[in-house]
């Protein structure tokens, strides 16, 4: 059985050039998402859609940006259809994956997008170890300032406060400042158990 899926990100667009296409491909049921964004991958419309496929079904789109708007998402739905014995079929885009050609076109598809996420993982590794190489701090930002660590290590280490009376004083948690003294000073000794 053919099933489509349509789908329009606004409500002031048309389904009907969408519906039209499916039906001329012969699609017995068509499910229909309006005003749903092609990045929101829970989609109703779409999850019946999935749902109602057997194996030897096939689900059919007018074009591949109906189903999804990332390479990844679409690779991600086509490859549990495939594993269900599903088939898929883009009407703009003339994939099908019933056949061997449209299979091996979809593949090649797969292929150039596991690629270029080899690239930006390849790319971000770089950026983050170069940002590392000039001192940058990467991740969030720090809760305590190097001032306020330095106070809270002179606080404690001449006995004046205890660590969790200094945490509490900075409005921070005790293990947020333990952390905080050992990137400072790995090996400063100062501990739950001598302080606390």
């Amino acid at each position: 059985m053919l099933i489509g899926y349509a789908r329009v990100s606004t409500e002031d667009q048309n389904l009907a050039m969408q519906l039209d296409a499916l039906r001329a491909a012969g699609c017995e049921q068509i499910f229909r998402d309006e005003g749903v964004s092609g990045s929101e991958t829970d989609r109703a419309e779409l999850n019946k859609a999935l749902a109602a496929l057997a194996a030897g079904d096939v689900l059919v789109v007018w074009k591949l940006d109906r189903l999804g708007r990332s390479l990844a998402h679409l690779m991600q739905i086509v490859t549990r259809l495939g594993a269900e014995a599903v088939g898929f079929r883009s009407l703009s885009e003339a994939i099908d994956t019933t056949t061997a050609s449209g299979r091996l076109l979809f593949h090649v598809v797969g292929a150039i997008a596991e690629f270029e996420r080899n690239l930006i993982s390849e790319r971000t590794s770089a950026g983050m170890a170069a940002a590392k190489a000039r001192g940058q701090h990467l991740g969030r930002e720090r809760k305590l300032t190097e001032a306020d660590v330095r106070w809270a290590y002179h606080a404690i280490t001449s006995g004046m406060m205890t660590p969790r009376a200094a945490a509490a004083s900075l409005g921070v948690s005790i293990s947020t400042l333990y952390r905080s003294l050992r990137r400072r000073d790995p090996g400063s000794g100062v501990t739950i158990d001598a302080y606390d």
